[in-house]
């Protein structure tokens, strides 16, 4: 029998949860706050919390020096069609290592996950050489590649989580029904994982959104998206703090308010299959 929660044990838990959201949400309040600041406020010591002169000059200077529209176009570009690309593969994927294993499934699965663990730098030299070899050096198609490749381990991993907690028997029913392949993935198997499906994507397309490394090295201007803008604030004559915080603030802002739309759903998917 499941053990009943008594209302203290509810209260610490409530606070806790409370307090850890609060730690790693500080940060991010810290960033929106300092860029209504002066500069000279921004790097006040000791800092200034509240009891400062509100200001938006920093995001009409960060508006008139830079194109932001073009940059927020670029990341949505980038980040959109390498999630889509990355699950349209995932799912076959997914689909043949959760319901037709092999002897080696497990490996290749703990091989696809071993190579995030691969430091970036370790092999930028030669992908920047195939880049310009292949004319993909500071274009949108490049970086979807590489961000779709990159974040495709953690996609089919999250997807075959999804599917192994989906009964064999019903696409086994399918099938003696007469459905090919095709429509037992996209009548059958994915009306039934749409949740595991959404967060997937949702949250491969936060990982995009937010690739600083890749974008930084591979492109310039053309394909330039939000994190090359927030990189633009540091020069060779200083930090501007406000400014900067300007920036990241308008660069998080968009993937803030998916996700503050799109947790009901992202939650729902994380969870889905834990209670049958």
């Amino acid at each position: 029998m499941a053990r009943s929660v008594t209302p203290r044990r509810k209260l610490l838990n409530t606070t806790a949860a409370w307090a850890i959201g609060l730690l790693i949400f500080f940060p991010i309040l810290w960033t929106i706050l300092t860029s209504f600041k002066t500069e000279a406020q921004a790097i006040a010591a000791p800092p200034i919390f509240l009891g400062f002169d509100w200001t938006l000059e920093n995001y009409r200077v960060v508006l008139e020096r830079s194109d932001y529209a073009r940059f927020l176009w670029n990341s949505i570009i980038i980040a959109g069609l390498s999630t889509l690309i990355g699950v349209a593969i995932a799912v076959p994927a997914a689909w043949s290592m959760a319901f037709v294993p092999s002897k080696r499934t497990k490996d290749i699965l703990l091989w696809m996950l071993s190579t995030k663990m691969l430091p970036a730098v370790g092999v930028l030299y030669p992908i920047y050489l195939l880049f310009i070899q292949l004319g993909l050096l500071d274009s949108r198609a490049g970086l979807v590649v590489v961000l779709m490749l990159i974040n495709l381990p953690i996609i089919v991993w999250m997807l075959y989580t999804y599917f192994k907690e989906i009964p064999g028997e019903i696409l086994e029913a399918a099938r003696m029904d007469g459905a090919t392949l095709p429509q037992e993935l996209l009548y059958v198997l994915t009306p039934m994982a749409i949740p595991g499906i959404a967060s997937t994507m949702l949250l491969n397309f936060i990982l995009a959104w937010n690739e600083a490394f890749w974008t930084l090295n591979l492109t310039a201007v053309n394909a330039a998206p939000l994190t090359a803008f927030i990189a633009s604030y540091s020069s060779p004559e200083g930090l501007f703090f406000a400014k900067l915080s300007a920036a990241s603030t308008m660069a998080i802002a968009p993937i803030l308010i998916l996700g503050w739309f799109s947790q009901k759903q992202l939650v729902r998917g994380l969870t889905f299959g834990a209670v049958k």
